[in-house]
């Protein structure tokens, strides 16, 4: 099975907190696991304009393996997915929003912002291993809380959202690539936190269910 193409945003607070929401048991993939916000590429992802690019250095990172308008629609698919999963924004107002055939972005457009690309920070990519119900190519995108608008008021897809110190979100049911992001985003917010499993993970899953890791400034 192809790995499809999928983004995920991990929001930090100035606190270190996370964002995380358990997926329903109606989900296949993963259910009742705590993820971030997040979800596979739509086609509409990759047509809607967006006045905001992608940083530069961003946009150079994730050229290294998709081309320039697939990693706008992995960038686009993440500020959407979080809006629908979270009811936050990540977005600029704006006087005259794009016209939009997209079901999919019409509410977004709906709240009188455009996309703020430039807010996103690039983090990790992960590909799904074989043998799962669904497999999919992920991108992790970082932005901070102090970015998004909005109330948190999900659509359900995932329940219990609320805001998780690293520390606890380690009690959480999360699937091993989640387990390993968050401890990779705690030893670079707090270098003293790197532990021993986190080290065992990482050699387990780098190279082969983690594909790239980096160190954006937080």
């Amino acid at each position: 099975m192809r790995p499809k193409d999928a983004a995920t945003l991990i929001i930090v607070r100035k606190d270190h907190r996370v964002l995380l929401g358990r997926r329903n048991g109606g989900h296949l993939f993963m259910p009742h696991r705590y993820v971030f916000p997040g979800g596979s590429v739509d086609a509409g992802d990759a047509r809607v304009a967006c006045p905001i690019p992608l940083a530069g250095e961003v946009a150079g990172k994730l050229r290294r393996s998709v081309s320039a308008p697939r990693a706008r629609a992995l960038a686009m698919a993440a500020v959407r997915e979080t809006f629908e999963e979270t009811g936050l924004i990540l977005g600029s107002p704006a006087r005259h929003t794009p016209r939009s055939r997209s079901v999919h972005w019409q509410p977004f457009f709906a709240t009188g912002h455009v996309p703020a690309l430039d807010r996103l920070l690039y983090f990790a990519r992960a590909v799904t291993p074989p043998g799962m119900v669904r497999r999919f190519d992920a991108r992790f995108f970082i932005c901070r809380e102090e970015h998004l608008r909005g109330n948190l008021a999900g659509n359900g897809e995932l329940e219990h959202l609320h805001w998780v110190s690293l520390a606890r979100a380690e009690a959480l049911p999360l699937a091993p690539i989640t387990r390993l992001v968050l401890g990779l985003l705690a030893q670079q917010l707090n270098p003293a936190a790197a532990r021993t499993t986190e080290a065992s993970l990482y050699r387990e899953l780098a190279g082969k269910e983690l594909l790239e890791w980096h160190r954006p400034r937080l």
